[in-house]
């Protein structure tokens, strides 16, 4: 999918990439071979299916920087060699070259799989004129009310461990961004049916992407 000249590309279960000026990949999971380098690697949480050190390691070029919630250093030194990190709690702001990350609350609130108190992470990314967001694993929480102006919405739909379709379809109602794009189904939880139903209940224009 492109919107105003950036490419915007689903690699299974959270994982997107963002092509523009820079290659930005969140939550790289179960990738396929041949894989563009990384110049920015996003990581919102510490579990396998979202910090994949296998999947790290081939994005992974010598100008490569990892962002990540404050668990992650530990997990990463398992790569070895030298690699570049910045840390970032929900609600600061990062500016590498031209993009502006600011980490955003990522939790459940009635489920104990991802606790606020972890400072996981969604991000709203910010290159080359376009506003996006990744909510990560999260439930539908007070803090995604303040979301504003967002072109591209990337939301679980899979349920389980993080808000359902119906859930994220209520929220995407509120937000009214330009585009929403469901994640976090059809690998390890969820079904593209859990896709088809979020599109037919969101009232914004929806895009399934195809897994690259």
């Amino acid at each position: 999918m492109e919107f105003k000249g950036l490419r915007v590309e689903w690699l299974g279960h959270s994982g997107i990439r963002l092509v523009g000026k820079h290659v930005i990949y969140i939550d790289p999971f179960r990738l396929k071979g041949g894989q563009t380098k990384a110049d920015l690697i996003l990581v919102t949480h510490s579990h396998h299916d979202h910090l994949s050190l296998a999947d790290i390691q081939q994005l992974m070029g010598p100008q490569t920087w990892i962002v990540g919630p404050v668990d992650t250093p530990s997990k990463l030194g398992k790569l070895g060699g030298d690699v570049k990190f910045h840390m970032l709690r929900p609600g600061e702001t990062l500016k590498h070259n031209t993009i502006s990350i600011m980490g955003f609350p990522a939790y459940n609130l009635n489920k104990p799989f991802h606790p606020k108190g972890n400072e996981w992470l969604g991000y709203l990314i910010e290159m080359d004129g376009v506003r996006m967001f990744h909510a990560g694993d999260t439930d539908v929480i007070p803090e995604l009310n303040g979301l504003k102006g967002i072109d591209i919405l990337m939301l679980p739909v899979g349920g389980t461990y993080t808000m359902n379709a119906d859930e994220a379809a209520g929220l995407a109602n509120a937000l009214m961004p330009q585009i929403a794009v469901p994640i976090h189904y059809g690998t390890l939880v969820g079904t593209t049916s859990d896709a088809e139903r979020f599109k037919a209940q969101a009232k914004c224009r929806v895009e399934i992407l195809g897994n690259v």
